[in-house]
């Protein structure tokens, strides 16, 4: 009996034991996560410091501008004011910081707008504050180079902006930390849609493809961050120091280039092609189309600067030249390079590679066959073959076309449509003449207003407030406003947004509002889904599949949304 209870009271020490290691062992575990996740946020917080850069003489701060008005202003010859077209114009000239400065002491508000709009959508999108903070470091990680692969003159430009940036901010980071981040935005967005790139448009013609055999270049900018995103475009003309006189469309903030033309006749317009997720930062996208606008004449020139930059998402330039009378598109990766330069006089770009050696890609392939790139480009082609020897009134309308091949009713707003009913601008350049013309709201549909660079670049300041496009060149709003599908348009995009943030839907008045749009179905099966009624969103899932679906990962997922109800209704 008591060598029974001495082996139990050993039993239970050698139990106790055993326990206690295990716990230390596992408080040890505990204790080495934590170490290392300190570790981890103190390495990003580290790595997603940038040093501005440093600049000797920073007088410009001292700079203040002088109001024309309550909106137009005057900085000595620079100049930012608001145009009755609902159009931000602005001259800007000097050295890398002063005129980053001088931008930003004119166009502040701007500024500090974009970005409350900015985060605001991002807040939208990601309502989860564990996961916006974790986003912020992913960020900052993957940006941890950003800084060594941005030239000199554009740190010192967006530092001297960067004093003009919301104070608002400081728990994301530094002015000039968020404003260097900011000009990777579609480059780190471009690389986690994977399969949602933004469906950007452009194409050229001249010789006998163009009706006075000028150069003729269109494109429609499919950027969408929100309604409010849109609605404070700038239209930017820059005199640098070095290089060439050029302008470009953008927003409050960001001084890279998506679409714009030099006083050479060079013009830069980007499109995304598909790409992997990259492992680290290299030059932002939209500041190798600047690097090209401010210092190419000639397409040559514009590749020999595009291959001595390293870029982390791939992508294609649509550049056009008044000096080569033509246009090619350069094609990069992170790892590649091509030229795709077509036998006839007229080019076509959408979302997918096309040169010998990059459409051959697996990933370039995959493009091809499940996103709405190649459909939009059949689409194209054929506008531009029914029309004949283009015209800038004619490029205008391919821009604004709603329609599917062979005219198609694919519902309003369809990406397979070259207006998608999203695009934050629409322009066309003849460079040759050093004319652009600028969409203005909403979407390319509005008045495209003209500018002549010549005229622009001859003024020395402005002394008065005055419209400085040339109206005797504008182009007028697309028709399709006044008419009721405009307007059927509008509450469908509006009936959208209610149900998106969890409003009850008028499922018959919605669909008569868009009725051959698969997405219409698609959200109407998502409203009963989450209500739980299976057999109305099955229902409305099997009909968003007889439309024309704009990629197939869309399609993917209607179909697993359809199964899922089958599934539900069969557990009934």
């Amino acid at each position: 009996m008591y060598q029974q209870q001495t082996y139990n009271v050993r039993g239970k020490k050698k139990k106790r034991s055993f326990l206690s290691k295990l716990l230390r062992v596992f408080l040890w575990i505990i204790g080495s996560i934590l170490v290392l996740l300190i570790a981890l946020a103190i390495y990003l917080v580290v790595v997603s410091k940038m040093t501005p850069p440093d600049i000797a003489n920073k007088e410009a701060l001292k700079l203040q501008r002088t109001p024309l008005n309550s909106t137009a202003w005057t900085l000595g010859n620079n100049w930012f004011r608001k145009s009755n077209s609902g159009l931000y114009e602005m001259y800007v000239e000097g050295a890398p910081f002063e005129r980053g400065v001088i931008n930003g002491k004119l166009s502040a508000e701007l500024i500090q707008r974009q970005e409350d709009v900015f985060v605001g959508q991002i807040t939208k999108m990601i309502p989860s504050t564990f996961y916006r903070h974790f986003l912020k470091y992913f960020i900052g990680f993957f940006n941890r180079d950003l800084s060594h692969n941005v030239p000199e003159e554009f740190k010192e430009e967006i530092y001297g902006e960067s004093f003009s940036a919301s104070p608002n901010y400081d728990y994301i980071g530094s002015n000039y930390e968020r404003l260097m981040n900011y000009h990777a935005a579609h480059d780190i967005g471009h690389a986690l849609q994977g399969m949602a790139l933004v469906g950007c448009t452009s194409f050229a013609t001249w010789d006998e493809q163009s009706a006075d055999s000028n150069l003729i270049i269109g494109r429609n900018f499919d950027f969408y961050m929100g309604d409010k995103f849109a609605e404070d475009k700038m239209i930017v003309f820059y005199h640098p120091d070095k290089g060439y006189n050029f302008m470009f469309v953008t927003w409050g903030g960001f001084t890279g280039v998506v679409s714009g033309m030099n006083d050479q006749g060079l013009t830069v317009t980007i499109n995304a092609a598909r790409t992997d997720v990259p492992f680290g930062a290299a030059t932002p996208v939209s500041l190798v189309a600047r690097e090209i606008l401010q210092y190419a004449k000639t397409i040559d020139e514009a590749w020999a600067i595009a291959s001595k930059r390293k870029m982390f998402v791939s992508e294609s330039f649509l550049i056009g030249s008044a000096n080569d009378n033509k246009a090619v598109v350069i094609e990069k990766t992170p790892t590649g390079m091509d030229k795709y330069s077509p036998n006839q006089h007229f080019i076509t770009c959408t979302n997918h590679f096309q040169g010998d050696s990059l459409k051959q890609l697996a990933s370039n392939k995959l493009q091809v066959a499940e996103s709405a790139s190649e459909y939009r480009y059949q689409r194209l082609t054929e506008l531009m073959k029914r029309n004949g020897p283009n015209t800038v009134q004619n490029t205008v309308n391919i821009l604004r076309d709603r329609q599917g091949l062979h005219d198609a009713n694919i519902g309003m707003g369809n990406e397979k449509a070259i207006n998608q009913f999203i695009a934050h601008h629409g322009i066309v350049f003849e460079p040759k003449k050093k004319l652009v013309w600028v969409s203005t709201a909403p979407f390319q549909m509005g008045e495209f207003v003209a500018y002549d660079l010549n005229q622009i670049f001859s003024m020395k300041g402005l002394q008065t407030d005055h419209e400085v496009y040339d109206t005797t060149l504008n182009i007028p709003a697309d028709p399709f406003l006044q008419t009721a599908d405009f307007a059927n348009w509008t509450k469908f995009h509006h009936m959208k947004e209610q149900v998106a943030n969890g409003g009850t839907l008028d499922v018959a008045g919605f669909i008569n509002t868009n009725p051959e749009l698969y997405q219409t179905y698609w959200i109407i099966g998502d409203y009963f889904y989450k209500k739980k009624t299976y057999d109305e969103a099955k229902k409305y899932y099997a009909i968003a599949l007889t439309k024309v679906i704009a990629t197939k990962g869309e399609e993917n997922h209607i179909r697993k949304q359809l199964e899922k109800c089958e599934q539900a209704l069969q557990k009934k």
